[in-house]
């Protein structure tokens, strides 16, 4: 039904659906937001609550005495538990999400899996890691471990960063990967997986619908700590990420995108004008479009151990990744790309 340019949802929606889009609206509100409604709540608790304004102090304690949570994240039994929670199952369905692996893993080691691109608020990597029994990630990957590294400014924030740590979720910065790649699962699994997404904030300002521009030949951080420990580095590409939403593109050296860019600078978030969809029509709003995402595993790429390695040896491995990351693009976007032969994808500096 279409009204003034509008085109509003029909009624006869199936409560399938509905559920579907109040799970992905939750989703959207609580991971763009929830830094924000931490922060309000904290300043609430401390001003103009008496009761939990007694208890702040002991959550401080409490903080600061957990503050190795970023690094190990929570017992994978809660992470179980949210992981196959319907809400994760019906916002896999949403769009609906597809983890495709392309050859098998040695179960008994860790791995640092490479993801691109970051869109605008990484739909597909997320639900396939947090909606594992939904969308077969936990049969592809039964024995290993799985963590995904997410801002440390989450970790930062109260209350927010129990929700995260909770969800599985580590934060992103060296000390906190080095954990992950260094000591062995917990009981019940035989191997880790690190998911580290490099675009970050700075690439989802390039996501727009049919486009694939990703931020990866000056993002070396992450070779040299699969180096430093020897892991393998696992090339992963999300197909149809960039479709979930559209965005006011300010290019490179635009006045708009400075502005972004200091904005960003500052709070560590990418301020995005975002052009996607509402609960009741398809022409505007804050939800993700519903477009079918694939995420695509590639195969290992093999790393020596070198504890100090150098800039030639990280420049050696790194350009053998993105090698990697181009060919596993190539070989699979006429699978899940339309029109794909026009669709390149763009490596920016």
């Amino acid at each position: 039904m279409e009204f003034l340019g509008i085109k509003f949802a029909p009624l006869n929606v199936p409560l399938k659906r509905r559920l579907e889009t109040l799970a992905v609206a939750i989703w959207v509100i609580f991971i763009a937001f929830g830094d924000f409604w931490a922060s309000l709540f904290t300043v609430y608790a401390i001003f103009y609550s008496p009761t939990l304004r007694f208890f702040m102090p002991l959550y401080y304690l409490w903080m600061y005495y957990d503050c190795n949570a970023r690094n190990t994240g929570s017992s994978m039994r809660w992470v179980r538990l949210f992981r196959n929670c319907t809400w994760m199952r019906y916002l896999s369905n949403y769009f609906p999400v597809k983890v495709v692996k392309t050859t098998d893993m040695d179960p008994s080691r860790n791995y640092l899996f490479v993801s691109f691109p970051h869109g605008i608020l990484c739909f597909g990597i997320l639900a396939a890691v947090h909606s594992s029994n939904h969308t077969g990630q936990n049969k592809l990957f039964s024995s290993l471990e799985i963590r995904l590294v997410s801002l440390d400014l989450h970790f930062k924030m109260p209350f927010f960063r129990e929700v995260v740590s909770l969800m599985g979720f580590i934060g992103s910065d060296a000390e906190s990967i080095s954990y992950q790649l260094s000591t062995k699962p917990e009981q019940g699994y035989t191997g880790k997986v690190t998911i580290l997404v490099p675009g970050g904030a700075a690439e989802s300002l390039e996501c727009r619908p049919n486009t694939y521009r990703i931020i990866v030949k000056r993002r070396k951080g992450f070779v040299r700590l699969a180096l430093m420990h020897g892991t393998p580095l696992v090339p992963v590409f999300s197909f149809g990420e960039t479709n979930t939403y559209d965005q006011v593109y300010g290019p490179e050296g635009s006045l708009f995108r400075r502005v972004q860019d200091y904005i960003r600078s500052l709070i560590s978030l990418a301020p995005v004008v975002l052009k996607g969809r509402g609960f009741f029509q398809y022409n505007f709003g804050i939800l993700p479009r519903r477009t079918p995402i694939t995420v695509v595993v590639g195969s290992p790429i093999e790393l020596p151990k070198i504890e100090e390695p150098t800039k030639e040896q990280i420049n050696e491995y790194h350009e053998k990744f993105i090698k990697e990351l181009v060919n596993l693009f190539e070989t699979n976007k006429h699978k899940y790309i339309e029109n794909a032969d026009s669709v390149k994808l763009e490596l920016l500096s």
